[in-house]
C-alpha cells in the first residue's frame, strides 16, 4: 500500500503554482506601455487580415447612378422607316425565281419558239433538281430503282457538255447554265418515265415516244445553247451529244 499511496502522490503532481502567475506566457509578448516611443501604433497587427493594404485605393461610396457606356459613332442605329415589309422575299434571297423557271419551262416545252438568252445564262437549279427527283420518282413508281444512276448521268452528261461547248464556242459558258439548260430540258423524259407506270413501253409505240422525246429534248437543249452562246449555224452540232445524253435516260425508263 506504501508505494500505491507513493504513486498516486507523484500522478497527482502538477508543476503549476501559484507564485508563477506573474511570469511571462510562453510565445506572447508583453505588450509596451503607452509612453514607450519605439511603438508605432499604425502599423497593422500580425495575423489580423487588413482591407486596405495592398489592395488600392478604395472603392468610390455609391452615389445611386446607373453606369451607361458611351456609344460608337460607327454603330448603325434603327429607324422607325425600317419594317420588315421593306426586306426581300426569302425566296428572292435564296435565288429562287419562279416568273423565270416559269419562263424556261414554256421555253423548252416549245422547242419552236426562240429562247431569250439572257434568263437562260442564269445559273438556276432549283428546276433541274425538281426535274430529276420527279423522274426518279416516276421510275421508281414503276419498279426502278435509278436514283443513283440519274444523278450520276447527269452530273457526267453536264461535265461533258460543258468542255465540249468551252471548246466550240468563243464566249465562256459556266458549268452551272450547263446544268441548269439539260436539266430544263429533262422534262419531257419526266412525261416519258410517267407513261411507263402505266404502259409498257418495250414495242414499237414505246420506241417511237422514246426517239420522239430524245430529239424533243436534244432540240430544245441546242436550241438555248445556241442563243446563249452565240453559236448560230451550229445547232446540229450541238444537239448530237444532247440526244446520246437524254438517249440513255431514255434506256432507263424504257428498259
Amino acid at each position: 500500500m506504501g508505494d500505491f499511496q507513493q504513486f498516486e502522490q507523484d500522478f497527482y503532481q502538477s508543476g503549476y503554482y501559484i507564485d508563477d502567475q506573474g511570469q511571462a506566457a510562453y510565445g506572447y509578448d508583453v505588450p509596451a506601455q503607452d509612453d514607450d516611443p519605439y511603438v508605432d501604433y499604425g502599423a497593422p497587427v500580425p495575423g489580423v487580415f487588413t482591407p486596405s493594404v495592398g489592395l488600392g485605393p478604395p472603392d468610390p461610396p455609391y452615389t445611386g447612378q446607373v453606369f451607361q457606356p458611351a456609344k460608337h459613332p460607327e454603330t448603325p442605329t434603327y429607324t422607325a422607316t425600317e419594317t420588315f415589309e421593306d426586306e426581300p422575299p426569302l425566296l428572292e434571297e435564296l435565288g429562287i425565281n419562279f416568273d423565270h423557271i416559269w419562263q424556261k419551262t414554256l421555253t423548252v416545252l416549245n422547242p419552236f419558239k426562240p429562247a431569250d438568252g439572257s434568263i437562260m445564262h442564269e445559273t438556276d437549279l432549283t428546276g433541274p433538281i425538281l426535274f430529276c427527283v420527279a423522274l426518279g420518282a416516276t421510275l421508281l413508281m414503276a419498279g426502278k430503282v435509278h436514283f443513283g444512276y440519274v444523278y450520276g448521268i447527269s452530273a457526267m452528261g453536264c461535265l461533258g457538255m460543258y468542255t465540249l461547248l468551252n471548246l466550240m464556242s468563243l464566249v465562256a459558258v459556266s458549268y452551272g447554265c450547263v446544268a441548269s439548260v439539260l436539266g430544263y430540258c429533262l422534262l419531257p423524259m419526266v412525261g416519258l418515265s410517267t407513261l411507263a407506270i402505266f404502259f409498257s413501253l418495250q414495242g414499237v409505240l414505246g420506241t417511237l415516244s422514246a426517239l420522239l422525246v430524245i430529239g424533243w429534248c436534244s432540240l430544245s437543249a441546242s436550241k438555248i445553247f445556241i442563243s446563249t452562246l452565240a453559236m448560230e449555224g451550229q445547232q446540229l452540232l450541238v444537239a448530237y451529244p444532247c440526244a446520246l445524253l437524254y438517249g440513255v435516260f431514255a434506256l432507263l425508263t424504257v428498259f
